[in-house]
């Protein structure tokens, strides 16, 4: 009996996982974006080339209620939200950051983000300008800094 009820939670997690990606599939990343938004596509963009993933892009016209049905945090909110291998990425997370959480797989991690649109963060970069930002690793409740990048 105890191993139908680990093989049943194993199963319940893996299709909760499954939920929340919606149609991402392991290995590739679907992007949830404002279609009247431009710096969403350059941070796809970067993924692909640093993270080596295909990144599936979505118009999504209510950004809004898509945050809200992945229990993204309002205070961490930016213009697109992905989700790839289970996890949430909000905003413009660089690749580096999203490859290291893929690898520790942290069960207490829902995703991470980067709240708003900090100039010099990929997607964003103008010309050699970039602003200090953190990257923020949350959970159900919990937030904590993930990575700084200066």
């Amino acid at each position: 009996m105890p191993k139908r009820k680990h093989f049943l939670s194993a199963l319940a997690m893996s299709l909760g996982a499954m939920a929340i990606a919606g149609p991402a599939l392991a290995g590739k990343m679907t992007m949830h974006r404002d279609p009247n938004c431009g710096c969403c596509l350059a941070w796809a963009k970067s993924i692909k080339a640093d993270l080596g993933r295909d990144v599936h892009v979505l118009n999504e016209p209510n950004m809004p209620a898509l945050k809200g049905r992945l229990a993204v945090p309002a205070k961490l909110a930016s213009c697109h939200t992905a989700v790839i291998d289970g996890y949430i990425v909000e905003g413009h997370v660089p690749a580096a950051d999203i490859a290291r959480l893929l690898a520790a797989k942290p069960k207490q991690v829902r995703g991470l983000a980067v709240p708003g649109m900090p100039l010099g963060s990929p997607g964003m970069e103008a010309g050699g300008t970039a602003a200090p930002y953190n990257v923020i690793a949350f959970g159900v409740g919990t937030t904590m800094i993930f990575a700084r990048h200066n």
